[in-house]
């Protein structure tokens, strides 16, 4: 538990942001990052840069840029590492991707360009839809690992950063359980040397991070650090890990809608969710095995918001489907339907229908800078092991083993705000307000 008003570091020198994965997310990431510097964009959709924080009472009229509050990491001194299956470097593949226009990508072709991602950690037994040329080779999985952790020192050297986080922003794996090997360190690393199956290649990058002093963020559903023997490496080696699954389109809008709905005691009848989606992300869920965990991770949101078990008359029997379908014209502007049949006063039926034409990449660039910039804070600021207070951004919020996840979304902001605040030792907001009136 850190104390209040704990002191934080302040952000001095060049914070180094390893991306795992070149593709839309991360290169509309870093195009945008480098657009807002030059002044050829705003930070939109970005609650360090963008969102206020309220402190003490209303009547004191004091909200500041949250950016002002807590030391964050300017953007002027972020430096981006990749590494990926292809050898295209950010420019070449923010093309491929398609999501922003050439116009201005040509204005920050000479910064991206600089951005040429190493060799990646891969095996195509875990996507089975992606195959290419640019990955390492090894004899074992901890070899796999060593030679990471020689890259991320490299990197660090080379661009003279201070500080790293790392943040997955590659392909959703197949469907993985906890193991008996992911119980441990010892067991995990002795897996890794056997090249046990269950050691998916998330693991090896999240491992090789933690082992080298970089707090980790998983941007997919994958289990990744969701395993006992990296929340204790997180913990030993005091550094910050946080995912999983960068909440962007349909299920943004499910942890909007849902406390609503359990707001007015309404009832859910059934939810039916489908997706169509065209870039490499569309591509990978094709297969059933990486389908699988993006269903798991998507699922698990209503349960959690609506708590049958509590509210049984409302919410004990709801149906609630998803689907995700490829559709290669569509690209990385992805279209979700849902259809919510919902009852009311004396059971009467009615329904919601959205149709969100979202851009899937667009809503995650900005997720993937604000968790860059509060990993450090939390490192800066000695924060380990799991973050929940960064769940606001995540599908599938990791917790402690004898919680369940928050995932109503306003829950979520507040006690990120919260914990900021409980950082710079100011009041924790309980929206009480019955001072005002005695």
């Amino acid at each position: 538990m850190i104390e209040k008003g704990a002191p934080v570091a302040e952000p001095k020198g060049k914070l180094g942001v390893l991306l795992v994965g070149m593709g839309a997310v991360t290169t509309t990431f870093i195009a945008g990052v480098e657009a807002i510097k030059k002044g050829l964009a705003k930070p939109i959709g970005s609650l360090t840069q963008m969102g206020t924080i309220r402190l003490g009472k209303r009547t004191e009229g004091r909200s500041p840029l949250i950016k002002d509050f807590v030391p964050l990491a300017d953007l002027n001194d972020l430096v981006f590492g990749t590494w990926d299956i292809f050898e295209d470097n950010a420019y070449e593949a923010a093309l491929h991707a398609g999501v922003l226009e050439k116009e201005i990508l040509l204005q920050l072709k000479p910064q991206l360009s600089r951005v040429k991602p190493m060799s990646a950690v891969f095996d195509q037994e875990y996507v089975k839809r992606l195959s290419g040329t640019n990955i390492k080779k090894g004899e074992s999985k901890m070899d796999l690992a060593l030679q990471l952790m020689v890259d991320i020192a490299d990197f660090k050297k080379k661009n003279n950063c201070s500080r790293m986080v790392m943040v997955w922003c590659a392909s959703t794996e197949i469907f993985i359980k906890q193991h008996a090997v992911h119980k441990t360190i010892a067991s995990f690393e002795k897996a890794m040397q056997a090249n046990h199956k269950a050691i998916a290649p998330s693991m090896i990058y999240a491992y090789a991070a933690l082992k080298s002093g970089v707090g980790f963020a998983n941007g997919a559903p994958n289990l990744t650090v969701d395993i006992p023997a990296l929340t204790q490496l997180a913990e030993q080696q005091n550094l910050p890990i946080c995912g999983k699954d960068f909440k962007t389109g349909q299920t943004l809008m499910k942890t909007m809608i849902a406390p609503g709905l359990k707001a007015r005691m309404l009832g859910l009848a059934g939810w039916y969710s489908t997706n169509i989606l065209g870039n490499r992300d569309g591509e990978v869920l094709d297969d059933p095995g990486s389908f699988k965990t993006k269903e798991e991770s998507k699922l698990s949101v209503l349960e959690h918001i609506l708590q049958p078990e509590v509210y049984p008359d409302l919410y004990s029997d709801f149906s609630h489907i998803v689907r995700i379908n490829y559709y290669p014209p569509r690209g990385d502007n992805k279209e979700g339907w849902d259809n919510i049949d919902i009852f009311g006063w004396l059971g009467y039926p009615m329904q919601i229908k959205i149709d969100f034409l979202c851009r899937d990449s667009i809503l995650a660039a900005p997720i993937v800078l604000d968790l860059a910039l509060f990993m450090d804070l939390a490192q800066r600021t000695g924060m380990r092991g799991i973050q929940e207070w960064l769940s606001f951004y995540f599908k599938s919020p990791m917790c402690a083993p004898q919680l369940y996840p928050e995932h109503d979304l306003f829950i979520q902001l507040m006690k990120l705000k919260n914990t900021l605040r409980h950082l710079r030792g100011e009041e924790l907001i309980t929206h009480l307000g019955l001072e005002y009136y005695d």
